[in-house]
């Protein structure tokens, strides 16, 4: 992971997210969890509308490149697991070819995030074709959903200042990580769930990718030991609540 140009004050921890959250920010939250029970319906390992990261020994689940023909199987344990995560989908032969995956991500309450159109890297573009690998996701995620993101994860971790400036433009937070089973090099799904759970840490961010065949067989083995351990899985945007992602502003644990 590369971070180029930008300032420290653009990176910041989930930790620091929350501390540093606007007291709006924290009535709103607060008044939420109320309404809930103060969070204390989910489960370890599970991920509620409302959990309170600030209390629960909070972990973000994420797959990046999707979807693809892993997809479906892998919402089917998301689901039956109570877990939901964030997805931060390619556009060309992933998002325009199977739509139909990206309602149900949708539909069943996951976290919808970009990951460029064609994975190319934006540090080594100009800046209108940065920009264009951004907004064709963001207006194509739309088009299916009637959402739009609000996170990306620039294509190796690679951003700058340049990158910065065009995420902030399209309202778009940037989103690397601290965990990677690194199971683009790997089809075998026990490695793949040594190296999550050797690296996983409270407040970390585990990369995934489910267009791999090792990864989605993993995911189910890596829940149950997550929640053995205490953790509750979430999305991205409930790792850092009470704060809402900023544009441009990059997160990392």
């Amino acid at each position: 992971m590369t971070l180029g140009g930008c300032a420290s004050s653009d990176v910041t921890a989930p930790a620091d997210a929350r501390a540093n959250a606007s007291t709006a920010e924290v009535r709103a939250k607060d008044a939420r969890l109320a309404a809930t029970g103060g969070g204390r319906s989910a489960p370890h390992g599970t991920a509620a509308d409302e959990v309170d990261c600030r209390k629960a020994k909070c972990v973000a689940l994420t797959f990046d490149a999707g979807p693809s023909e892993h997809t479906n199987r892998l919402l089917d344990i998301l689901k039956r697991e109570k877990v939901h995560a964030t997805f931060f989908l390619l556009g060309k032969n992933h998002v325009e070819r199977r739509p139909a995956e990206v309602k149900r991500i949708a539909a069943e309450g996951h976290e919808l995030a970009n990951h460029t159109w064609s994975h190319q890297i934006l540090t080594e573009i100009e800046p209108a074709a940065a920009e264009r690998e951004l907004s064709r996701v963001q207006e194509a995620v739309h088009r299916i959903t009637g959402t739009t993101p609000t996170l990306m994860r620039p294509p190796q971790g690679r951003t700058d200042e340049k990158v910065s400036d065009i995420s902030k433009k399209l309202g778009l937070a940037q989103v690397l990580w601290s965990v990677t089973a690194k199971d683009y090099q790997t089809n075998d799904s026990a490695l793949i769930t040594k190296r999550v759970l050797e690296q996983t840490e409270r407040d970390g961010i585990i990369l995934l990718h489910d267009i791999y065949p090792g990864t989605v067989p993993a995911v189910p083995g890596i829940l149950k030991e997550l929640k053995k351990r205490g953790y509750t899985v979430v999305t991205v945007s409930q790792l850092l609540s009470p704060a809402k992602p900023q544009p441009g502003m990059v997160y990392r644990p």
